[in-house]
């Protein structure tokens, strides 16, 4: 949501103050793409949809003020404007849709960095496991690389959705608010028992990692913490990164797409092909070897 307001102030903002617009109806396809280039244009964080926050944010203190907006955060930009059109369409606030003639950039996807086995080991012994804080977000870290799930989903959690029996966690709190299950190993099984005898001694919610405060911890401060953990051992790592490293060690060991899918909570089979680009070469070649017909076959 937030996402979506921002984007939407700054391209109104551009409407009335380059183009003079202030009436949905009156965007003509040739804005948007005079929009697009405006933005390649003029750099990050250049523009400000309320001046009285540059004496509060201090854009221009930033390492990467001024430098070329990416195309992936343009085509962002461009997915969230066309949702408010397809929308204004949709109610009859406007006849034509102005963007269903723009198409998005085309980019070079940079392959993401796998975690190997030793850097996730060293990361996990960053966190101070004799504190509530460090153990807690200890267990954070081993659940998302050992379900899928993302970080908003896994901070949601309370401890009644978790299904010790079938080793398995109802997540709600989803992306496309439908309901579904993760599931979790034998080894989780364990951690996550241990852990929740350690958690009751410091709350009584039902949030499954609380702060200090017995609140539900954002996920900005999630980011920050772990962010922190990792610079200690040289290593730049987002909770997505442990989502995808998920996604690509599940389908190292032999899981399928469609399965997968439906554990990532992905609208369709394709968004999670994109999981198969990230494998390396050698890991193309060894995943071969485990498959082979004719190395399984007794001939």
């Amino acid at each position: 949501m937030s996402s979506y307001e921002q984007t939407l102030k700054l391209f109104i903002l551009y409407l009335k103050n380059e183009q003079e617009i202030e009436e949905p109806n009156k965007v003509k396809a040739g804005h948007i793409r005079q929009y697009v280039r405006y933005v390649q244009e003029r750099g990050k964080y250049t523009v400000v949809r309320n001046e009285k926050s540059r004496k509060i944010n201090w854009p221009e203190h930033r390492t990467d003020y001024q430098k070329k907006v990416s195309n992936v955060t343009i085509n962002n930009y461009l997915r969230n404007i066309k949702v408010f059109f397809k929308w204004l369409h949709n109610e009859g606030e406007i006849q034509k849709n102005p963007l269903e003639t723009i198409k998005q950039i085309k980019t070079v996807r940079r392959p993401k960095e796998a975690i190997t086995e030793k850097e996730f080991k060293n990361l996990l012994e960053q966190f101070d496991y004799t504190k509530f804080h460090g153990y807690r977000n200890k267990i954070i870290v081993m659940l998302l690389q050992d379900t899928g799930m993302r970080i908003g989903e896994c901070l949601a959690l309370k401890v009644d959705d978790i299904d010790f029996k079938h080793k398995m966690i109802l997540v709600t709190k989803t992306k496309g608010r439908k309901e579904r299950y993760v599931y979790f190993s034998r080894r989780m099984l364990r951690e996550l028992k241990h852990y929740i005898k350690f958690r009751d001694r410091y709350t009584s919610t039902k949030v499954l990692f609380p702060t200090t405060r017995n609140t539900e911890m954002s996920v900005h401060s999630f980011e920050k913490q772990l962010k922190k953990a990792g610079s200690r051992i040289g290593l730049s790592i987002h909770p997505h990164q442990l989502r995808n490293n998920f996604a690509r060690q599940f389908l190292m060991n032999g899981g399928d797409l469609y399965t997968l899918s439906r554990i990532l909570g992905h609208s369709s089979v394709t968004i999670t092909e994109s999981a198969y680009l990230d494998l390396t070469h050698e890991e193309i070649a060894k995943k071969y070897q485990n498959h082979s017909p004719l190395s399984n076959w007794k001939i």
